[in-house]
């Protein structure tokens, strides 16, 4: 797309996700106008089973969506890469924190969720909540970082070292 300011001659942004996509070369896919969409990169999406708990949280989103990760071009005329796709959001806001790449959001296609729900069914666990219990160690037998070492008496506990000095002269 042009730009929207006289500093910035393009504006490039992530339209959407093609499933099943062959390699891109920067192939057109369609123009009008001064816009024009561009099939950049194909990336693999890829899931693990230790993510389960991220693809659940994602698919309760009001619009599940597909996260891919851009990193900017050497000039801004160039394109940005993609360097990954996520549909992990834990792992998309651990990108935007990081400031040096770009993350843009995307609905989730219907095949992809298909797909994402078929994944959840086979490889997650739901963990139960264990409480912690406490030790059975008594702590408050011992008074550790209770006042200044160099003051010897319990009645002077939070008493400072000058002040004691004062008293003694």
């Amino acid at each position: 797309m042009p730009g929207q300011t006289r500093w910035a001659k393009y504006y490039w942004r992530v339209s959407g996700v093609l499933p099943g996509a062959g390699p891109a070369a920067g192939q057109v896919l369609r123009s009008e106008g001064d816009a024009v969409e561009v099939h950049a990169a194909t990336v693999t999406l890829e899931m693990h089973g230790a993510e389960t708990e991220a693809y659940v949280h994602e698919l309760q989103a009001e619009v599940p969506s597909v996260y891919v990760i851009l990193r900017e071009g050497d000039t801004p005329a160039d394109a940005p890469e993609a360097v990954l796709a996520t549909l992990s959001p834990y792992e998309a806001q651990d990108y935007c924190d990081s400031g040096e790449e770009l993350v843009e959001k995307i609905a989730m296609p219907p095949s992809v969720r298909v797909a994402v729900e078929a994944f959840i069914e086979d490889f997650h666990a739901e963990e139960t909540f264990k409480k912690r219990k406490r030790d059975k160690q008594r702590v408050d037998l011992k008074a550790d970082g209770i006042g200044d070492r160099r003051i010897a008496g319990m009645t002077d506990v939070y008493a400072s070292p000058a002040r004691k000095r004062e008293r003694l002269i």
